[in-house]
């Protein structure tokens, strides 16, 4: 009953500036990211209402010769039907689909792949988030696989593919000693039905008013 989410949502893209034009130029051309350390699994990644931590995140990739020129595209976004690991509920069933695959890799006497932290990472945030990007995609495998077999024996499915996932991090040590608030915490979505997202814009810088 509250599984879909009708509101729109403001996501900031950080990368380089050629593609940040692309996308507002060409914006049926999304390209998906499909990484094996992708935080919430492949799809296009936004930081929800967060400009600073999307351009911070271009700057990083900026020093690391990852890109020529850090920028940040707007878009405007629907969320759909969301696998929100802030709702207690798809936590749970994560945790269902884990169990799944880590059986399936003991059964196979496979190593199951883990999250690992960056080199020279002093804060340990394990931003290499290997397990957890192959478990959401496992749960995305074995959800598409049901819906086939079920419209394959019985013609409809009960079950449904999420339009995105979105989860909250904290990451960057604490905003200051003892604290419980860290620099970089941030909520993050992944978009991965691209009927989602509305539209692609520049931001504006605030003004007087």
């Amino acid at each position: 009953m509250y599984d879909i989410r009708p509101n729109l949502l403001i996501g900031f893209h950080g990368c380089d500036a050629s593609v940040c034009h692309d996308l507002i130029n060409k914006p049926d051309q999304v390209k998906l990211s499909k990484e094996p350390f992708d935080w919430l699994g492949h799809g296009v990644y936004f930081w929800e209402n967060n400009y600073e931590r999307a351009l911070m995140w271009a700057q990083d990739k900026y020093k690391r010769g990852r890109i020529k020129e850090p920028a940040v595209v707007v878009a405007v976004l629907q969320l759909g039907y969301c696998c929100d690991f802030l709702d207690s509920k798809y936590v749970k069933i994560l945790q269902d689909y884990y169990a799944s695959m880590e059986a399936g890799y003991r059964q196979s006497e496979l190593s199951m792949p883990q999250n690992r932290d960056l080199p020279n990472d002093q804060h340990k945030d394990r931003i290499l988030r290997e397990l957890d990007c192959a478990a959401i995609e496992y749960m995305h495998m074995r959800l598409r696989q049901n819906i086939q077999h079920d419209k394959q024996t019985q013609g409809f499915s009960n079950y449904k593919m999420f339009d995105s996932t979105r989860g909250v991090f904290t990451e960057g040590g604490p905003a200051f000693k003892g604290a419980g608030i860290f620099e970089k915490s941030h909520i993050q979505i992944c978009i991965r039905n691209l009927n989602c997202i509305k539209g692609f814009f520049l931001p504006r810088k605030e003004i007087d008013f």
